[in-house]
């Protein structure tokens, strides 16, 4: 799966957690420019895109995203 295909199935998913229609994520999209994105909606960020890609982070993963690229990566490497 290529990284845009990533990146456009996790747009939807921060769509339906933070019932906004006007997020558009880019890779350096970070916890900063979406507002309802904070500490604690952050594990059901996380947790939906590991239901949503069958997939399953470890913690040291985890504490190396900073943004929406990251994430997208983190993902494309976990499907192989």
């Amino acid at each position: 799966m290529e990284l845009n295909d990533i990146m456009k199935q996790i747009n939807t998913i921060f769509i339906e957690l933070f019932n906004d229609e006007n997020i558009v994520l880019t890779e350096k999209s970070d916890t900063n420019e979406i507002d309802a994105w904070d500490s604690l909606n952050h594990i059901q960020v996380i947790t939906a895109v590991e239901k949503h890609f069958k997939i399953r982070f470890e913690l040291n993963d985890l504490l190396n995203f900073e943004n929406i690229g990251d994430l997208c990566r983190g993902v494309k490497s976990k499907l192989g």
